[in-house]
């Protein structure tokens, strides 16, 4: 495992060396340490607290990570959550997903977001609608990932997926998921799953969270040579409480949980705050180990981000 021992830090609020405010696309270019967050879209149309903990860390964030009704509880879509972050200069990456839309919906709000200016998507499949809070929904899934990637592909082409021409064309930078450090996974089958994204047009890719950065090292060697220069970004999963770790390690598939964390955040005398110490430990053990970034979820945590960020 990885050490979390607190390593030596610079001045607060000081960010990773050499990570000043860029577009993110030419952060993964110059090969930088990139910093994403994730802004949860209300549940309901108040959006000043979505607004006002992203625009706390304006600046030391490269870009926001907005999903599409993680977990299927129903909230704002990613797409218009996306627009009032862009409205207000911060940069997003829009998650879009195959369980809620058909094709011909998908395509529409990704023209949307194309002329709107938004320039990231991360395609992903959408947890189960039994998982939410509206169980008796019916998923859609008229395309799978896979087939996701493809029409972003299309649209970034300049041609929808009944080969139509378009009036312009819907470019991104494309991301997607790979459960690269999952507990119990093979690097090798992770690989290979990857590989048909990156065909399929995948550039980025965000693994599920690590509490263990040396987990996914023997990924990170493979990929280290791999001829797309694709990027792999680590979520990087803010504990809440103990409670939370060990329910984690316990429960959560393909999540490793080390038990000297646990045993961190049981010995210390103000848990919440070791919980945001560890988060900053991580980004920097995790950039360590060569990933490209990170992405920050707080859970419902947004206003912690500042914290996070100046111990980083």
């Amino acid at each position: 495992m990885v050490s979390l021992v607190r390593p030596g830090r610079g001045s607060p609020g000081r960010r990773l060396e050499g990570n000043d405010p860029m577009e993110l696309r030419s952060r993964f270019e110059a090969g930088d340490f990139a910093i994403l967050a994730e802004m949860e879209p209300p549940k309901g149309v108040d959006v000043s607290d979505m607004v006002a903990c992203a625009t706390a860390v304006k600046g030391d964030v490269d870009a926001f990570v907005v999903p599409e009704m993680s977990n299927a509880v129903m909230r704002m879509s990613a797409l218009g959550a996306a627009l009032i972050l862009q409205d207000r200069g911060l940069e997003t990456v829009m998650q879009v997903n195959c369980r809620d839309r058909n094709r011909l919906a998908l395509q529409a709000d990704l023209l949307a977001a194309g002329a709107s200016g938004i320039p990231s998507v991360m395609a992903v499949a959408g947890q189960e609608p039994s998982y939410g809070d509206h169980t008796q929904a019916r998923a859609v899934n008229d395309l799978d990932l896979l087939g996701l990637l493809g029409a972003l592909r299309s649209l970034g082409q300049g041609r929808d997926m009944a080969d139509i021409e378009l009036e312009g064309a819907a470019s991104f930078l494309v991301g997607s998921t790979v459960e690269a450090g999952a507990w119990g996974r093979s690097p090798e089958v992770e690989l290979q799953e990857m590989n048909r994204k990156v065909e399929a047009g995948a550039t980025f890719f965000v693994t599920p969270p690590i509490f263990d950065p040396a987990i996914i090292a023997p990924f990170l060697e493979r990929v280290e040579a791999h001829p797309s220069g694709v990027k792999i970004v680590s979520t990087v999963l803010l504990c809440k409480s103990l409670g939370m770790a060990r329910y984690l390690a316990r429960n959560v598939d393909h999540v490793h949980v080390p038990e000297a964390l646990i045993e961190r955040i049981g010995g210390a005398a103000d848990k919440p705050r070791e919980c945001v110490a560890i988060a900053a430990d991580l980004v920097g053990a995790l950039r360590a180990v060569g990933v490209a970034g990170v992405v920050l979820s707080t859970m419902g945590w947004e206003d912690k981000l500042p914290e996070i960020l100046r111990l980083i």
